[in-house]
């Protein structure tokens, strides 16, 4: 099966975030957006076999890495908290 890894790192380390962040909105609706705009903003990690899978969870493992992902989710964080598509 065909799968974004980068999609279950940002579900895992999204909520990690959002607990830095007391007073944002954590509708379904703000959830999804913070994670399609990070979504947007990093390069896909597509994998189908297990040795692709162990290929990215080596690459999570990486400092950088991690250290960019979590800017990109905070940067989103605060767009959709500054913009939500609804009335607060």
């Amino acid at each position: 099966m065909l799968k974004n890894y980068m999609e279950l790192i940002v579900d895992n380390l999204l909520p990690t975030i959002l607990n830095e962040y007391k007073d944002i909105c954590r509708c379904p609706r703000c959830i999804e957006d913070i994670k399609a705009i990070t979504l947007n903003q990093l390069k896909p990690l597509y994998v189908v076999t297990e040795k692709g899978n162990i290929y990215a969870k080596l690459n999570e493992l990486q400092m950088q890495f991690k250290a960019d992902l979590t800017k990109e989710i905070i940067q989103a964080i605060n767009i959709v908290s500054n913009n939500p598509r609804h009335s607060l």
